[in-house]
């Protein structure tokens, strides 16, 4: 198991964090996503390490922007 935290700029609701959940969660590998909508902070939980330009493409799918 793998755990990675970061930040995501943009969410303001909870339909917000629905949007970058579901689509994080498609990636292959990944078994959890936590978003706290106050800190702005996304934690995947996966099977292994997952390369962060996946993790941006899922987040820029939804709408939103993976601060580095």
């Amino acid at each position: 198991m793998s755990t990675a935290t970061y930040t995501v700029a943009g969410m303001t609701c909870g339909h917000c964090v629905s949007s970058v959940t579901e689509e994080v969660e498609r990636l292959t590998g990944v078994t959890g996503v936590d978003v706290d909508l106050k800190t702005g902070k996304v934690t995947v939980t996966s099977e292994g390490p997952l390369d962060d330009a996946l993790i941006e493409g899922a987040v820029e799918e939804a709408g939103y922007e993976l601060r580095r």
